[in-house]
């Protein structure tokens, strides 16, 4: 009997240890997913406050995993959801961060990339653009990594930025639109002329990244450096990846020697196609018109098959200076086409009677032969500004500007009639490439123009530095009828920034006030929207650079970067800016 009520009393026991146990395991579950939740809010709490997240390895196409890092928008991406950042720059060479878009909408990266794109940026403005936009990041809130990562590239390519188009493909393995920057390199080196250049350069592109286009081009640039063993090699890989195609087979196989025959059909479905189709076909002959494709006409032009066999072709001209518009072509083959335009002596005598009855390119051509016929200056002057009204009225001024600059240039200024000279200053271009600011003169008698600058122009000394101000700001305190200018106030909250001493007399708030910061740019600033102030900072300097900017824009920029701590985008302002330059 006791053995059974000893069983029965185990068995209600252990029913019991079950119960009890499982009610505790229920309750401490309760507790893990509470204790998580609270965890991970004040986590999200903790990293919105946080200015940066830890700094990470910028290596190959980072990708992070957004719930281990930062929180950009609350519900952008899934709890598991890995964001990729892509660029060139780390952020802190540019006083930035992983963070700098997070409190700024996509829209309003998008509209201000849009306006952008239609101002012509000073090399300074472009350098702050590239220093901002190639800087890894994450994406605005609104906006994926794969859109983020063609903004960039679009803009590299549009902007003609081999280099940078190089950096970024050795520093970002896979990304989004990698195939259209491999291709542009490769149609850039082809669109040359030059193959053997262009197969020397292509070679910095290592062989993990892989592209179809590209391992094309690299066979043709063995077959054309002699190496046709390792070209076939190379080409029956391609072929057991079918990354090949008929018309390449065609033409390798032709270039190899394999066949004797190949297709006289040109291709035009992409430069490489076209280029193979000018080196394989006899007596090659093309004629590009307004849908030929740009890299085209750039081949083109570099390889000197732009001609015009029936000078009274008008149609075929239009075409070629639609082409010299855009960019496509050199405009000097449109004018040497203008030099063999035949005219009787009795037009040339009276061009300027009649040229408003010739067609537009005839009456240009007639002008432009009148020009080089002119036995003086100011006669000169007369028909390339006639011209230059020509050419803008049928809105091919691209074709002219940079020319007349040119022709200008060579007359020099000295020589110039008065009564030309302020049209011709506005008209001569600047090549922004070439840009030298000169030598600095300092001035000690004035402010932002004295040695106290050497800190940002040659690293001087802090201590020399500091006893210079104090020596500079003494002697202009005895000129009574000193005035401190916008650029004076621009470099004094500067000095104080970054940590020098200026005299307890110097009223820099009550000087400050005259000068007012733009408040749409201020609350920027304290939405702590860093890279998009940069944005706007381009936008404000545009086409100039920073010495050509009015002084109250140079101290109020410098406010605003000062404000947020963008060191490094501050001192490319002031170093253009501040100092007298021989």
């Amino acid at each position: 009997m006791y053995p059974m009520i000893l069983k029965s009393f185990n068995f209600i026991g252990l029913l019991f240890l079950l119960f009890f146990s499982a009610s505790l395991l229920a309750e401490e579950k309760i507790d893990i997913w509470k204790n998580k939740k609270d965890q991970s809010t004040s986590e999200s709490e903790t990293i919105k406050k946080e200015k940066s997240p830890d700094k990470i390895n910028l290596g190959n196409a980072n990708t992070v995993n957004s719930s281990e890092t930062i929180k950009i928008e609350e519900n952008l991406n899934s709890e598991n959801e890995k964001v990729k950042i892509f660029g060139v720059y780390d952020p802190e060479k540019f006083n930035l961060d992983l963070n700098m878009w997070s409190s700024t909408k996509a829209e309003d990266v998008r509209s201000s990339i849009k306006r952008i794109k239609k101002i012509n940026l000073s090399n300074t403005s472009n350098e702050i653009l590239n220093n901002v936009l190639l800087s890894y990041s994450f994406p605005p809130p609104g906006m994926k990594d794969k859109e983020f990562v063609e903004i960039k590239i679009n803009w590299l390519i549009e902007n003609n930025s081999v280099e940078l188009i190089e950096d970024f493909l050795k520093q970002n393995k896979e990304f989004f639109g990698k195939s259209r920057a491999v291709q542009y390199l490769v149609d850039q080196n082809i669109a040359q002329a030059n193959i053997k250049k262009g197969c020397e350069k292509i070679k910095f592109i290592d062989s993990s990244i892989k592209d179809s286009y590209l391992e094309k081009f690299k066979i043709y640039c063995l077959i054309y450096n002699g190496e046709k063993s390792q070209a076939r090699l190379l080409l029956d890989l391609l072929r057991e990846q079918n990354q090949s195609d008929k018309f390449f087979d065609d033409k390798v196989d032709f270039l190899l020697g394999i066949t004797k025959k190949t297709s006289t059909k040109i291709n035009e479905k992409n430069l490489l196609n076209f280029y193979l189709s000018s080196v394989t076909i006899k007596n090659f002959n093309y004629e590009p018109n307004e849908k030929t494709k740009s890299e085209i006409w750039k081949y083109l032009n570099s390889a000197n098959l732009i001609k015009l066999e029936d000078i009274n072709d008008k149609k075929k001209l239009k075409d070629l200076e639609l082409a010299a518009n855009k960019g496509q072509i050199d405009p000097e083959i449109i004018f040497d086409i203008y030099k063999q335009v035949p005219f009787t002596l009795n037009k040339l005598i009276n061009a300027n009677n009649i040229y408003q009855t010739l067609e537009e390119t005839d009456a240009r051509a007639l002008i432009y032969q009148k020009y080089l016929l002119a036995e003086n200056i100011e006669k000169q002057l007369n028909y390339l500004f006639l011209l230059d009204d020509m050419f803008k009225k049928s809105k091919i001024q691209n074709v002219y500007s940079r020319f007349l600059s040119n022709k200008l240039k060579k007359i020099e200024l000295k020589n110039i009639p008065e009564n030309y000279k302020e049209i011709v200053q506005k008209s001569i271009r600047s090549d922004l490439n070439t840009v030298t600011l000169g030598k600095v003169r300092y001035n000690d008698k004035v402010l932002h123009q004295s040695k106290i600058i050497k800190f940002y122009l040659e690293n001087e000394n802090k201590k020399k530095i500091q006893k210079d101000i104090d020596k500079i700001f003494k002697k202009i305190s005895k000129n009574r009828k000193y005035f401190y200018s916008a650029k004076d106030l621009a470099l004094v909250e500067t000095l104080i920034k970054d940590g020098f001493k200026v005299p307890a007399n110097f009223d820099y708030e009550e000087l400050s006030k005259k000068y007012e910061v733009p408040k749409s740019l201020f609350q920027l600033v304290e939405q702590n929207e860093s890279a998009f102030l940069a944005l706007k900072i381009v936008e404000i300097i545009g086409e100039d650079e920073p010495y050509q900017l009015d002084p109250e824009t140079i101290y109020f920029l410098t406010n605003l970067l000062n404000s947020m701590d963008l060191i490094q985008i501050r001192n490319k302002l002031l170093i253009s800016a501040l100092p007298k330059r021989t």
